[in-house]
């Protein structure tokens, strides 16, 4: 079995505390030819500090910066990798990785083009995904999270990334879909994927936070509308009926 090398990229406006939990839960469990891009798109200094009391010989990490937008930082993030072809994880600065779980996910991911895995919270799962073997389709396409995407980064690149006007914090109203959007296009572009799309078993999670944490009920609404713009927008542009 060859070992595939992970590129993690992390779009970050600067929360400190919960990033350094992400990055605590990584160290010793990624290997030398793995690679860890953060895109700040504020505090930088901080983050950049936060990056070098982590750094070391088999723990790389690069900071750089992009405007705002998470699906614009995640393809600045991508472009700032070196060359190789490696299997792209997309974290939020607040998920956090249990021990082993590197370990498990690359007994999956040795040969995968595009696939999923679970993503936790203090609620438990925040989707159930599709049994393994399952093809993607338009359909279960809604399971996949952005923190629970697998992708190549030739796919990624030929599929052009996310697009930067979609997502959290892009300059639109459409706050949501921006996996799901890319997942959608590559069933179009690359229909010979669907068949091959890896369900990870439940067994390999990464943890995250409640969506609705910390959020006063103004802003849950707010965020909720933000979101339902989004969703709606994919359902117009991928024509469901």
């Amino acid at each position: 079995m060859v070992r595939v090398d992970l590129g993690l990229v992390v779009t970050t406006l600067g929360r400190v505390e919960p990033l350094n939990r992400l990055l605590g839960s990584l160290r010793g469990q990624l290997a030398a030819g793995d690679r860890l891009v953060i895109v700040a798109q504020d505090r930088e200094a901080e983050i950049d500090a936060l990056a070098a009391a982590h750094r070391s010989p088999e723990f790389t990490i690069t900071v750089t910066t992009s405007e705002r937008g998470a699906s614009r930082g995640r393809n600045v993030g991508v472009a700032h990798l070196e060359s190789g072809d490696f299997l792209l994880l997309f974290p939020n600065d607040t998920t956090w990785f249990p021990a082993g779980s590197i370990a498990s996910l690359r007994e999956h991911a040795d040969d995968l083009d595009a696939g999923a895995l679970t993503v936790v919270d203090e609620n438990g799962p925040k989707f159930t995904l599709p049994a393994p073997g399952a093809a993607l389709d338009r359909w279960n396409v809604w399971s996949v999270i952005e923190m629970g995407l697998l992708m190549r980064r030739s796919v990624f690149e030929e599929l052009g990334g996310f697009d930067a006007d979609i997502g959290t914090g892009a300059q639109t109203p459409w706050q949501a879909g921006e996996v799901t959007d890319l997942l959608l296009r590559m069933l179009a572009h690359r229909p010979d994927l669907a068949g091959r799309f890896r369900w990870l078993p439940d067994s390999v999670v990464v943890g995250g936070v409640a969506d609705a944490r910390g959020l006063s009920a103004t802003e849950r609404r707010r965020n909720l509308r933000a979101y339902g713009r989004g969703l709606g927008r994919l359902v117009v542009r991928h024509s469901y009926p």
